[in-house]
């Protein structure tokens, strides 16, 4: 396993392109999910509230429990830019004929794919652990009268946050080996929850039942949106078994379509 990603790395680290897109990546998570409270801070200084009982600047978004859900949910919406990163990654084999040569050199099938898969998980790693610091500084921060037993109540939503990043960089690593060009790659990527959205609205009417079956519905349904309780709306505040098995059979299917497309392509 560490042989495998430690190839995969090389190549990695070895593109400028990767550094500016994974600092991109952390840069942008670490500052959009830290400075949510001086984000209120600020519209509260311009006036803004939720009418007169809620004070906009009280809402206890950095607070434990509620953080865990609350900054993985908006950790959420960055996937993408990490996505970026993997379809250079796979596109590049195939422009510089990086592939062709390590399977000359020895390398079978399967095991590049493995490496590419390790890297996945290795990339969904490091992002829950800059979660994790994220979550653990600012809580201990912000939270007043601070109790030790809430502290990980619902760290369970860092498991899934894990799950929806592997899942989502697991799509993207299929859709890579599939069209095989970064351009036309990022473009789909980028559509993938606009496209799914249409054919959600067509068949809302008929078939309403299989709309959590979809696979970037699933993935975004792992972690509920969490603010609607803010405003005294119920939500749902547990991560559902359900979402989290249909989420594992898709990143299955992704990676097992993954290994199809490699064992017959003509390299």
């Amino acid at each position: 396993m560490l042989h495998l990603l430690t190839i995969d790395l090389k190549k990695l680290t070895s593109y400028r392109t990767f550094w500016v897109v994974v600092g991109l990546y952390f840069i942008t998570l670490g500052f959009t999910t830290a400075s949510g409270m001086e984000f209120l801070k600020w519209l509260a200084s311009k006036g803004a509230e939720f009418g007169s009982v809620i004070k906009i600047n009280r809402i206890p978004l950095y607070h434990f429990p509620d953080i865990w859900q609350n900054l993985i949910y908006i950790s959420g919406f960055f996937k993408l830019i990490l996505a970026f990163m993997v379809v250079i990654s796979v596109t590049n084999e195939f422009t510089y004929r990086t592939i062709r040569q390590n399977i000359i050199d020895g390398l079978s099938r399967t095991e590049f794919l493995l490496s590419k898969i390790f890297t996945n998980v290795l990339l969904s790693v490091l992002s829950c652990v800059m979660i994790f610091l994220i979550v653990m500084v600012t809580g201990l921060i912000y939270t007043p009268d601070l109790e030790l037993s809430y502290l990980f109540t619902d760290i369970g939503f860092l498991g899934a946050y894990f799950l929806e990043i592997f899942a989502f960089l697991s799509y993207t690593l299929m859709l890579g080996l599939l069209i095989q060009r970064s351009g036309l790659t990022i473009v789909i990527l980028s559509l993938s929850f606009m496209i799914e959205f249409i054919i959600k609205a067509n068949i809302d009417d008929y078939v309403a039942w299989a709309i959590p079956f979809f696979p970037m519905e699933s993935i975004s349904n792992l972690v509920a949106i969490p603010f609607p309780r803010y405003v005294f709306q119920e939500i749902q505040d547990y991560v559902s078994i359900s979402s989290v098995a249909i989420v594992l059979c898709w990143t299955v299917a992704f990676n097992y379509l993954s290994y199809l497309k490699l064992k017959k392509s003509d390299l």
